[in-house]
């Protein structure tokens, strides 16, 4: 964090892991949160019991038709010993019927040009999903298998899984998007939709792949169509 504040134009924004003085500062947070949440219950409670008798169960039922209620805010903090400042930190307080769950962050992103959200789902979330991607095509395009004797021949390899797992990507994103598939990971689409078994007949003119007509998933491949309506970027 230091470093970042003696360059010009780097900001930061790290995971901090909690301690009671962070959890203590969020407090009135906290209370906020369960509060609201709170009073989202109570009010499906008492439209359960207009319909149905009172009983311990339509609190139980009610709590699977209320969102959590998430907060955000931000603190003032600097440690004892090791911060050399004061530095701004980013609450989230996330209330629900597990209880409460406080996560924090630390960031040099002023307040008045970046608001406690957009923080963290705008600029912190973000980082994780580009982990996951990474994660992705690590196992599922095997990127790691670089097992050759050179360093022209893995790289090729890398190559490979990397144009891969673009292609897939983008046939996720394109194609995909109204489909029971579109968060689906990579290695489940290829293993229902590209790792099947088929007929292959090669004409003259054409080389026919027939599908058995039990495949489970026969309507996602209309996608072909959603293919054919992509402009030709060469």
């Amino acid at each position: 964090m230091s470093w970042c504040e003696s360059q010009i134009g780097v900001d930061y924004v790290f995971g901090l892991a909690k301690n009671s003085r962070l959890l203590q500062l969020s407090k009135s947070t906290q209370d906020r949160a369960c509060l609201e949440y709170s009073q989202k219950l109570q009010t499906v409670v008492e439209f359960f019991e207009t319909l149905f008798s009172p009983s311990d169960d339509l609190k139980k039922q009610a709590t699977a038709l209320v969102n959590s209620s998430v907060w955000y805010s931000s603190l003032d903090y600097k440690t004892l010993d090791s911060w050399s400042r004061n530095r701004r930190v980013v609450s989230k307080v996330e209330y629900s019927a597990q209880g409460v769950n406080t996560r924090f962050v630390v960031t040099s992103l002023p307040t008045n040009k970046v608001t406690p959200g957009r923080v963290y789902t705008k600029k912190y979330c973000p980082r994780g999903q580009m982990e996951n991607s990474f994660k992705e095509q690590k196992l599922e395009m095997k990127s790691d298998r670089t097992s050759t004797h050179t360093f022209a021949g893995n790289q090729l390899r890398l190559w490979f899984s990397s144009i891969a797992y673009i292609l897939i990507n983008a046939l996720r994103e394109k194609a995909l998007a109204k489909t029971e598939l579109r968060n689906a990971q990579v290695g489940t689409i290829r293993t229902k939709l590209l790792k099947l078994g088929a007929t292959i007949t090669i004409s003259s003119r054409r080389v026919l792949i027939a599908i058995s007509n039990a495949c489970a998933y026969k309507d996602i491949f209309a996608v072909y169509q959603c293919l054919l309506k992509l402009p030709c970027p060469g």
